[in-house]
């Protein structure tokens, strides 16, 4: 097991209620691990309580790169929210803490 830290780096956006992570791995070879393991149902685990309406993962394979965007996710909207982070900052520092299994084969992804 492996944190995403170890592995990519994460940048934040928002806009008002809706929070935007992308998950970048350090080596191209390590995006098709990141598909198969960091999938919309762990992503929604992770977050519990933080991000309340509906996550979108896109692939984005010519980038090397995933995207999630989540609705309900900032408290209101960043101009509104009483939450320390109304930007979400912070929660791609957050995102990378989960874990992943980095021996389980990458062989069964559409995506290398």
């Amino acid at each position: 097991m492996k944190k995403l830290y170890e592995l990519a780096h994460s940048r934040a956006g928002d806009k008002g209620n809706i929070l935007i992570l992308s998950l970048i791995p350090f080596q191209e070879e390590d995006f098709g691990l990141l598909v198969d393991q960091v999938t919309v149902e762990k992503f929604k685990k992770h977050f519990a309580g933080q991000v309340k309406g509906e996550v979108v993962r896109y692939v984005l394979p010519g980038l090397k790169a995933l995207q999630f965007v989540c609705q309900e996710a900032l408290g209101s909207g960043v101009t509104t929210s009483l939450s320390m982070d109304t930007h979400g900052k912070s929660l791609s520092y957050a995102f990378l803490q989960l874990e992943i299994d980095v021996k389980k084969s990458i062989e069964s992804s559409s995506i290398v």
